[in-house]
């Protein structure tokens, strides 16, 4: 894809995201006086956007592969609508939860939890950094190898372990107690992304038996 091109998608996918959070933050709320939103979506998007640039510049394929959002397996598809439900909820509760009053959580815990959010996404970015083959969907890219070294090194889908603490810390930073529990039902659904994606790479990604061999947990040391 031309790097022109590219970025126009880039550009025109964050600002979706923009107005997307937008809506399922301050609709429900029935406010702009959301703090816990807009601190939010600071520390989303503002990280969010020095990436892109990143990418843009220094591994164009690799964010040409992350614009990628049809998945050919028809296992990947039917996990990714158990995700967008688990999504919807997660992030449209809090706002009536600041609407109602549910949780009166304390500002420094919304704060901590930002900052949780903020280093849950930087280690999706190093894993970023590390593989250049991270494709969004899964695929098996031309050329593509294993990678053992850094997060890698330490378990087998780190991209996925940034991911479950951002999306389980979200709704803390958003000032909900009661978005918390539909977000954790995230674990299981990335847990059986993992499975099936496994199988793919098996199958596919010379090297990746062994690999398994080397690095024996998926997401936490000693545990799974």
């Amino acid at each position: 894809m031309p790097k022109s091109k590219l970025l126009a998608l880039t550009v025109s996918r964050l600002l979706m995201g923009v107005g997307m959070f937008t809506l399922l933050l301050f609709l429900p709320a029935g406010t702009w006086n959301y703090w816990q939103a807009w601190m939010y979506m600071g520390v989303l998007f503002i990280p969010m956007l020095f990436v892109l640039v990143y990418l843009i510049t220094k591994d164009p394929e690799l964010l040409e592969r992350r614009m990628r959002m049809r998945e050919e397996r028809k296992e990947q598809r039917n996990i990714l609508r158990y995700s967008g439900i688990i999504f919807l909820l997660a992030y449209l509760i809090p706002g009536f939860d600041i609407r109602y009053g549910w949780s009166n959580m304390p500002a420094g815990i919304s704060i901590a939890a930002g900052v949780i959010v903020f280093l849950a996404y930087l280690l999706v970015f190093r894993t970023m950094q590390v593989n250049s083959f991270l494709s969004r969907v899964i695929e098996i890219a031309s050329g593509q190898k294993v990678i053992d070294t850094d997060v890698y090194g330490i378990v087998r889908h780190p991209m996925y372990v940034g991911m479950i603490v951002l999306y389980a810390a979200s709704p803390i930073a958003l000032g909900s107690w009661w978005a918390v529990i539909p977000a954790l039902f995230i674990i299981p659904v990335i847990a059986a992304r993992i499975l099936d994606e496994e199988v793919a790479l098996e199958n596919e990604l010379t090297g990746y038996k062994e690999y398994k061999q080397k690095v024996k947990y998926r997401l936490i040391p000693f545990v799974w």
